[in-house]
Formats: structure tokens, C-alpha cells, sequence
């Protein structure tokens, strides 16, 4: 079974911090990685921190926390309009 790589998006509620999106990143962990370290916002919680993005890695239907990043609203939307752009590229390049 492929080891797949994951990008989460959690918010904040008054239970912890609840999954509400998820990117398929692919099964490169250096590819990975090197994406999620572009992300804004802060390994630390930070006062308006009420978003938190994560970097799972998923084995054997087991997932692996790697990094997080807590996260403004702008920052959020920042991020995931670079994730989908770099998605895009990757699933467009690909057979090139």
C-alpha cells in the first residue's frame, strides 16, 4: 500500500479544532514537504489562530501528523489557493 500525503484544514470550535478540508497532496514526501514549508502563518498557536493546516502523512490508513501551521483567515485563503495552483501544475505537467 503507497504512502499519500495530505494537506488538513481545521478550525477551531468549542470541542478542539475540527477537520473541515483536506488536499490530496500525492505520495511525495520531499515534494510534500517542500509545499508545506511555502504555507504561511506560525508552527506556534498564536492569538487569532483560529485555523490550523496539517501535513499528514497516511499509512496503511494510519495517519501521521508531520507539521502544522496555525493560521489568520488570510492566511487560509493564501494557502490554499497556492496549493491548488501547485496541484494544478503537478496533475497538468505531469505527462509532459
Amino acid at each position: 500500500m503507497a504512502i499519500e500525503y495530505r494537506i488538513t484544514l481545521h478550525a477551531r470550535t468549542a470541542s478542539g479544532f475540527d477537520i473541515f478540508g483536506e488536499f490530496f497532496i500525492g505520495n511525495d514526501r520531499q515534494a510534500a514537504k517542500e509545499l508545506f514549508n511555502t504555507l504561511k502563518g506560525s508552527p506556534d498557536e498564536i492569538e487569532e489562530g483560529l485555523l490550523l493546516m496539517e501535513l499528514v502523512e497516511i499509512s496503511r490508513n494510519l495517519p501521521l501528523d508531520i507539521q502544522m501551521v496555525h493560521c489568520t483567515l488570510d492566511e487560509m485563503a493564501y494557502n490554499c489557493r497556492l496549493i491548488t495552483k501547485s496541484q494544478f501544475k503537478t496533475l497538468n505537467l505531469k505527462d509532459v
